[in-house]
């Protein structure tokens, strides 16, 4: 089996071929791998730690398809990463003069973690262009529908009336959030340098006279942020990461989640622009972008616990809780990736049936404006009048199929009471309209 085939993501649909998929493939990591071992010798020749042909000589060897990929991940068995096979073959590749340079002073978690770093900077900037798209999409689906009524739905069951704009800008506020949450984690993921645990020393024994330097030089290198510590097993970058992505997914996870509910056959308020078929059955139209965006929201926190876990690390470098984050984090970065790809698809093209909402208002014969009733009522009858005559009210509507405003009119002590109006849903959204211009404010 190659490489690529391993990586296809055959039984991933909701990340196979979208950008995060290239972007943490096992080439994306090699690449990374690669720039973070040039970067730090090019960092060394800046402050006059090596020679500068050095330099050049590692950058122009450090070509990621000269190297085996496969060849690499075999061979990583025998040290437990692959850093340790990568550094023999880039040695090689960089010449007798100048591989003594390769690596030099660093660690294979320094390599493994800057490298993870890069995979996750170039992913995220992918990931938040889709979600820009998305809270675009967003923005215009709950502008467009500020005014369009639907039931409002609480432990499954009609409530009281609401608008599809407040609903569709409270998707787009999610959005924002993970969004920002992602943006604060993508500028603040560092580099890692620090050598066998942690003190620079062999920086210092290869002549640096300020090793801080040296770390700072390399993140620019990288255009990454320079740490305060070495961060071995201080894991904070990749716990904030992992939280981000975590709640993106689930952020997320509330359209979809939704647009599900709101898609069935027998509701119908909903459609994605372009469903999925069935291999059975021809009439179908499945929701499969926001079924693949539902699928990650489920997966994710698991993820995320996985690092979480991780931050009980031993000692300046550990044995296994290290190991453990380097699948877990891929596999959030691949699925939060391609769940806002689907998400975009999802906002830009879903159909809205107003008129169905509409419908639905009426399925409860006016009892979706109890509430309402009950508030306007009480001054008139007192409220334990009101409340009496109401609870009476709605029985005889679900037994007897009648409106609610048919049913109160039969009592001559509502007779000047405008129930027609009073029980009419659109008229009783409260403020979604001024909320939803509220939200559509947040840039």
């Amino acid at each position: 089996m190659t490489s690529a085939e391993s990586g296809a993501g055959l039984l991933a649909p909701g990340w196979a071929g979208s950008p995060a998929a290239s972007a943490t493939s096992d080439s994306a990591y090699l690449r990374a791998l690669l720039d973070a071992e040039a970067a730090l010798t090019r960092a060394q020749a800046g402050l006059g730690l090596v020679p500068e042909e050095a330099a050049t000589a590692v950058t122009a060897a450090a070509r990621s398809g000269r190297f085996d990929v496969r060849d690499i991940a075999l061979r990583a068995r025998d040290g437990g990463n692959p850093v340790i096979p990568l550094v023999a073959d880039l040695t090689k590749a960089a010449g007798q003069e100048y591989g003594p340079y390769v690596h030099r002073g660093a660690t294979s978690q320094d390599i493994l973690d800057t490298a993870t770093m890069l995979v996750a900077a170039r992913t995220l900037d992918l990931l938040l262009a889709d979600l820009e798209r998305t809270q675009e999409a967003l923005a215009r689906l709950a502008a467009r529908h500020r005014d369009t009524v639907l039931p409002g739905r609480t432990l499954t069951q009609h409530a009281v009336p609401t608008t599809f704009g407040l609903k569709a800008a409270g998707w787009r506020s999610l959005v924002l959030d993970a969004r920002d949450r992602l943006r604060a984690v993508r500028h603040g993921l560092p580099a890692q340098l620090g050598g066998a645990v942690g003190t620079l020393a062999a920086f210092t024994a290869y002549g640096a006279e300020d090793p801080t330097a040296l770390v700072a030089a390399y993140a620019r290198e990288l255009g990454l942020r320079a740490p305060e510590l070495p961060w071995h097993t201080l894991r904070t970058p990749i716990a904030d990461l992992a939280g981000a992505l975590a709640f993106a997914a689930g952020a997320l996870g509330k359209t979809a989640t939704d647009v599900l509910t709101l898609s069935r056959t027998e509701i119908a308020e909903v459609a994605e622009g372009a469903g999925g078929g069935s291999s059975a059955m021809p009439h179908k139209a499945n929701p499969v972008r926001a079924t693949l965006i539902a699928a990650a929201a489920q997966r994710a926190p698991q993820l995320a616990a996985t690092l979480y876990g991780s931050l009980a690390a031993e000692d300046e470098r550990p044995a296994g809780a290290w190991h453990a984050e380097w699948e877990p984090l891929r596999d959030l970065l691949r699925l939060v990736g391609g769940a806002a790809h689907d998400a975009v698809q999802l906002a830009e093209c879903l159909r809205v049936d107003a008129d169905a909402m509409r419908e639905h208002l009426g399925l409860t014969h006016g009892l979706i404006v109890s509430e309402r009733l009950a508030a306007r009522l009480a001054p008139v009858l007192g409220r334990a009048r009101a409340k009496e005559l109401l609870t009476e009210a709605a029985r005889r509507t679900r037994a007897e199929g009648r409106t609610l405003a048919e049913i109160l009119a039969d009592h001559a002590e509502l007779k000047d009471v405008d129930l027609d109006s009073l029980t009419d849903p659109v008229q009783y959204t409260g403020s979604a309209g001024a909320l939803t211009d509220r939200a559509l404010e947040r840039s």
